[in-house]
Order: structure tokens, then C-alpha cells, then sequence
């Protein structure tokens, strides 16, 4: 229904061979794209089953209203003008004139079936009819349109546009599109999460039904978050806090579009997961040091073969060889089918997964014919051994589509770009969510109050955290007149100031508070009894996120906290070992562990501290954050030194 969008609706369908019947609706018309039209809703035949509206936004109300009288069966809301630019008022009309109708939108490009051959998309598309296949769901029209563009033989079977996302969200969506069997992994690009818990159940019942989920979250900068905001009117969340939340609800995240459409791939044709020992195979030894260069920053390792396969590759491919993973075999068995096989199937026998470095030469300049028995023999090394192996290209553009396709369809998944590739194993390597978790419940923003610090302490204290003896007082001649029953060093804090260093409240290692001055700004005065030494200061923070509820952050802290950046995030709730997994995360670990001989931290204390507080917060909906900087952790024990906290005012 509409002018010129509406009608490539109609020839997009004929392209892709739709067999069931379209209905155009133009009030002038009497054929639109070869089409009888048809005047008025009224004058249909029936109910439509979908509808495409490309009409104004107005009008859009009023056509909603009239199908959903009619008994349709739903509606793609093209108009823009929403929420999204500041009519919320209107927004919320549409959604009460579709009443129990549903309708994808509005600001919304619509839905691709490449199975059934049906499309509600009214620009063009890259894809093809096929038989199973992925489904792309995304918050921006542009970034699919893209996606259906690539040429890596990813099979995709649906193309869906959330939009405002005003009625259907993320995670209903995406929960119909998985519960086609034709469907085999999920890929979205994502701007903001409108309901955290609903996916999290999504991602646990896809690996229950054998399908990936893997995700490009947009909105970690400020910027991008303004940007998100301002095109569909979501919460984006932070970046620390999204990545979090998908880890734990098990959907694998990637960086980039590529990576999206390599990691699909994977899953496509190996299911939700693979593991994580894996070799790599290359005929150079420049490919074979790159690959483990490039596959550091993910954390990717390839372990050394084990001595059986020492022997029997040492056996095939002769002394010359050096047998490593990864392993460049050399090209003395270039071409002999049965020999490549062999060494492949060696070495894929004794690792979860394989990389198989090959590039075919281009064909319109090229002979890529004597490459040939090598991809046959990474097919058989996969079929004989029943592991994934993944023929590689050291560039992208090194496999052309038609090859891919037919990869794909021997059920042996190509990867496109080194770099790319790795980082899709690596995102294909994430694990299931705990069974049952689900994030906290959130709450929205809200005007809030910072503690002073000798509030927070007692709120510490009778969450049973450790904190420094000390005594408060509304002067610097009150607090020094009872100072005398703390036990020196002391030290000397201004209350009033949320980062105290910095304004040049704290004073350390004091003998007697004789003869201080007054700190200007002050709004009273803490001392304590200075706690010295400890393995060493961490930062423990938890805060409410308005998409993913209560957030933990733990990481090492003290005054370069923010210099180091050395930070992990987790979703609230969490287990004792989750928590202690979170901290072994830390590029400075090996400090808490006892590094070169020195005592080691008592992370017990560290996990103990975080539950209690979590349980505090979960407890305590008005409670907005708390920051522990420093936690000064000791080989027995540990003491919340500083502390900032926040809560909603009444």
C-alpha cells in the first residue's frame, strides 16, 4: 500500500518467484507494477495475511486501524517520524490502533523470506532463494541491506527490521525467526536491548534447539550511543555492561560486519559452538607465523601436537619438516591428494578445530586448478575425522562465491580474511549462559544523592564488609578531639567530595591530627586508622544500568585505576566462581596470584565482598552505586579503604 516503495514491494516478490497472491491498494491507480490495484482495503477479496504501508506516518494510523478491523494478519510500518524524531504522542497511537494486530515498526524497512520467495522489502537485496539458512535481524535498514550484499556463501533464509521496534522487540522477533527449522543461526546487529531477560531465554532455548546467536552491539562510545538514540530511541546501555550480559546469556559478540557474516558461517554449518584447542595448517612458513600473530589479541592458542602425531606426520612429510602447530607442511606433497589428506586428517585428529590457510589463485587471470586436491583433502580430513576443519584465505576476496556456495554445501565452512577468521573462531568458541540466568530487573533514571563517605562506610559496615576504624566529626577540632582513640598512622579525609584526591582532601600516614588545617569545601571531617601494605588495591563497583540491571565491575584500582583500565564487568546475579573467573580475566592477575614468589591476595575475600554488596543492591532498589577505591586486598582478608555511593533521592 503506497506510491513507489510499495511498488518495488511488489516487484521484489516477482523477482524472487513469490507464488501466492499480491494486493495493491492505490486510491488512483488501476495497475501498479502490472498489478490490478485495488482502490480502498475495503474493496480486497479478504484479509491480507501481511501488509506493507508506504504511506505518511498520518496515514499510516489510519491504515493500521482499518487492517486491524479487518482481521489482517500484520503490518510492516515503512514512514519514519516517530519517537525517533520526537513524536512519541504518535508513536503510541499507532501501537493503539493495531491493538492485538501485529506490526513490525514503525521506521522500518520490513521482512525478506528467501525461503518462501516472499518480500515485504521495498529496496533492493543481495540474497537468492534458498533451502535452510541464517536469519539477520537488525535496528538499522541500511546495515542488513549490507549484509545481504556479501558474497562469502552465507546461505541467509530471513532478513528482518525491527525499527522503533514500537509493539514487537528484539527478542520476539528474533524468537519467531528461530522457530523455523529451516533456520539454523541468528545474526543481529544491535543498537539497544529493550528487554534484557526476555534475551537472555531466547539465547538459552536456541542452544537448546542446536543455534547460534551471535551479535554486533552498537552504542559503546558516547557518540554511537547519541547516534543510536537518535535513530530508533533506545537505551543503549555501556559498553562494558552489554558485552557482559552477552557473554553470561551465551550470544556470542563480534567487532565487525565481517566478523558477523564469517562467525554465521560457522554456525551454520557446526552448530552453537566449537572448542577451543585448535590447529593450523599452511604450506608457508610466513602464513603459519602470521596466523599466530594475528591470533594473540583473541586469545587463540595452538597447542603443540602430541607425539603420536609427531611420528606420523614426521613419517609423511620427512625430515626436512619441522612438525609444530602451526604447522607449515611445505609443498613436497603439493598435489598428492591421498598424502594431503593424510597429514590433514594427522593433524586435525589430535584438536577441536582447524584452520587450513588457502588462498586459490584468482580464475580470470589464473589456473586455481592445482589447488583443487588441497581443498579436497581439508573436505575429507573433516568427513574421515568428524571435527571442523576451515579452509582459510589469507584474504577475502582469495575465495570467490560460487567456490564458497559449494563449500558450504559439502558442509565445510570457508572463512574469509585471517584476521576476520580468527576472531569468528574465537566468537565461535563462546560458551552457553548458566541455565536459568537471567539479568535483574532494571530500573529507569533517576535524580540521586552521593553519601559522604562516613555514611557509605556504616552502609559497608553493616553489610558486613570490612572498613578502617575511624571517627567523624563536623570540624577538624571535633574529629581531633576524638581521634585519640584510633591507633596511628591515620588518616585525614574531607567529606563532602566525590573524588577527594583529587580536590586535595586526603592526608596520609598523620601521627596526630595537631596542627592540621582546615580543608577548604570540606562539609566535615573522617579519620581513620591508615591500613598499610596489602598484595594490592582493587577497584569493586557495582551500579545500576537502566537496560541490564545491577552491574559488578571489579578491577585494579587506587588512584591510577582509570591509567590501568584493567576492568572486568559482570551482569548481576552471578556465583562465587563466576566472579572468580571474572578476576583470573585481569591482565594483572598474576599480581593477586602471587607473582614472582610474593604472597598471594585472598581472592576469597575480594568474591565474598562482591556477593554481600551484590545482595545489597538487589535488596536496596534505591541504592544507585557503589564504588569501593580502594579495596585493599591482604593475604588474609580485605578492607574497603574509600567508598562512593549513591542513591535515588525520596
Amino acid at each position: 500500500m503506497g506510491s513507489v516503495w510499495a511498488e518495488n514491494v511488489i516487484s521484489q516478490c516477482r523477482k524472487m518467484g513469490f507464488k501466492g497472491r499480491v494486493w495493491p491498494v492505490h486510491p488512483s491507480r488501476t495497475e501498479v507494477a502490472g498489478t490490478r490495484a485495488f482502490a480502498t482495503l475495503a474493496d480486497l477479496p479478504a484479509a491480507p495475511d501481511a501488509t506493507f504501508i508506504g504511506v505518511n506516518r498520518h496515514a499510516t494510523v489510519d491504515v493500521v486501524g482499518a487492517l486491524a478491523g479487518m482481521g489482517a494478519g500484520g503490518a510492516i510500518c515503512f514512514a519514519s517520524g516517530w519517537t525517533e524524531a520526537g513524536e512519541p504522542e504518535l508513536q503510541a497511537k499507532l501501537v493503539a490502533a493495531a491493538g492485538e494486530m501485529p506490526i513490525l515498526g514503525p521506521n522500518c524497512y520490513g521482512v525478506i523470506n528467501y525461503l518462501d520467495g516472499a518480500l515485504l522489502w521495498p529496496d533492493q537485496h543481495g540474497g537468492r532463494r534458498v533451502e535452510r539458512g541464517v536469519a539477520l535481524l537488525s535496528q538499522s535498514s541500511n546495515i542488513v541491506i549490507n549484509l545481504t550484499m556479501q558474497a562469502r556463501g552465507l546461505p541467509v533464509a530471513y532478513v528482518a527490521c525491527l525499527g522503533n521496534a514500537a509493539q514487537i522487540g528484539l527478542a520476539e522477533l528474533a524468537g519467531a525467526l528461530l522457530a523455523d527449522d529451516r533456520v539454523s543461526a541468528l545474526g543481529m546487529y544491535v543498537e539497544g536491548i529493550d528487554d534484557a531477560p526476555a534475551l537472555a531465554a531466547l539465547a538459552e532455548a536456541a542452544r537448546g534447539a542446536g543455534k547460534g546467536i551471535v551479535c554486533v552491539k552498537s552504542g559503546k562510545t558516547e557518540a554511537s550511543r547519541t547516534a543510536a538514540a537518535s535513530h530508533t530511541a533506545a537505551l543503549a546501555g555501556g559498553g562494558a555492561a552489554s558485552a557482559a550480559f552477552l557473554r553470561q546469556a551465551g550470544i556470542a559478540e563480534v567487532n565487525t560486519l565481517s566478523e558477523l557474516v564469517e562467525t554465521l558461517k560457522i554456525f551454520h554449518v557446526h552448530g552453537p559452538r566449537i572448542g577451543s584447542r585448535l590447529c593450523s595448517l599452511s604450506c608457508s612458513g610466513g602464513e603459519a607465523g602470521l596466523v599466530s600473530d594475528l591470533a594473540a589479541p583473541f586469545g587463540l592458542t595452538f597447542p603443540p601436537p602430541s607425539e603420536a602425531q609427531r611420528q606420523r606426520l614426521g613419517e609423511i612429510l620427512g625430515p626436512i619438516v619441522a612438525i609444530a602447530n602451526p604447522l607449515d607442511y611445505h609443498t613436497f606433497i603439493w598435489g598428492d591428494g591421498p598424502r594431503t589428506t593424510d597429514v590433514f586428517s594427522t593433524m586435525l585428529s589430535g584438536y577441536d578445530a582447524g584452520i587450513f590457510v588457502i588462498d586459490p589463485p584468482r580464475p580470470d587471470r589464473c589456473d586455481p586448478s592445482s589447488f583443487q586436491p588441497a581443498l579436497d583433502a581439508i573436505v575429507a580430513a573433516q568427513a574421515g575425522v568428524g571435527k571442523p576443519a576451515f579452509p582459510v584465505a589469507s584474504l577475502p576476496e582469495n575465495f570467490d562465491e560460487e567456490r564458497a556456495i559449494a563449500l558450504v554445501g559439502a558442509g565445510v565452512a570457508p572463512l574469509m580474511g585471517l584476521e576476520t577468521a580468527l576472531g569468528a573462531l574465537k566468537a565461535a568458541q563462546t560458551g552457553p549462559g548458566r541455565p536459568g540466568w537471567r539479568p535483574a530487573s532494571t530500573l529507569g533514571a533517576r535524580a540521586t544523592r552521593i553519601l559522604d563517605e562516613a555514611e557509605g562506610k556504616r552502609l559497608l559496615d553493616a553489610a558486613g564488609v570490612p572498613v578502617p576504624r575511624g571517627v567523624i566529626g563536623a570540624s577538624l577540632a571535633e574529629v581531633s578531639a576524638k581521634a585519640g582513640r584510633l591507633i596511628p598512622p591515620l588518616v585525614l579525609k574531607g567529606l563532602g567530595f566525590a573524588h577527594k584526591t583529587e580536590a586535595g582532601a586526603v592526608r596520609l600516614g598523620l601521627q596526630t591530627l595537631d596542627g592540621q588545617s582546615e580543608m577548604t569545601g570540606a562539609e566535615g571531617y573522617l579519620a581513620e586508622e591508615m591500613v598499610a601494605g596489602g598484595v594490592s588495591e582493587l577497584l569493586l563497583g557495582l551500579r545500576r544500568d537502566p537496560v541490564y540491571g545491577v552491574t559488578l565491575t571489579l578491577g585494579f584500582g587506587g588512584v591510577t585505576a582509570e591509567l590501568l583500565a584493567d576492568t572486568v564487568t559482570l551482569v548481576l546475579p552471578v556465583l562465587a566462581e563466576e566472579v572468580e573467573a571474572a578476576l583470573r580475566r585481569l591482565r594483572l592477575w598474576p599480581l593477586l596470584d602471587g607473582y614472582r614468589g610474593r604472597p598471594g591476595a585472598d581472592v576469597g575475600a575480594v568474591v565474598r565482598i562482591a556477593l554481600q554488596l551484590g545482595q545489597v543492591m538487589l535488596a536496596r532498589p534505591a541504592l544507585e552505586e557503589i564504588e569501593i577505591n580502594p579495596l585493599i586486598v591482604q593475604s588474609d582478608g580485605a578492607v574497603a579503604v574509600d567508598a562512593l555511593i549513591r542513591e535515588a533521592l525520596q
